[in-house]
């Protein structure tokens, strides 16, 4: 970690995280939440491969992110990682990205 680097916490416990509501009204359990902001790729794109390896199948992890270009490139990614996007959101100071390990 470099001088300006800070600290990340990750939470890894198999507890849920809390509930989200998506834009269909449907709510969904998050099982791991991870914490993108202030990272340029591809560190999200590390992070969220790592989480959905951490999580089990049909399991769901929130990126929380505030750069464009990884939040462009998670959708995508979702096919090579055995999981699918179901949504991102705009928030007023990030997006937040729900992935479904399949």
């Amino acid at each position: 970690m470099g001088l300006f680097s800070r600290k990340k916490t990750e939470t890894t416990d198999a507890a849920p995280m809390g509930q989200a509501t998506l834009s269909d009204g449907s709510h969904v359990t998050i099982a791991q939440s991870v914490d993108c902001l202030g990272d340029s790729c591809p560190r999200p794109q590390l992070m969220t491969k790592k989480a959905i390896g951490q999580v089990g199948s049909g399991d769901i992890i929130e990126i929380v992110l505030d750069n464009p270009s990884s939040v462009e490139a998670l959708p995508p990614m979702c096919d090579e990682l055995n999981a699918a996007h179901l949504e991102t959101i705009r928030e007023p100071r990030c997006w937040k990205v729900y992935i479904r390990k399949d």
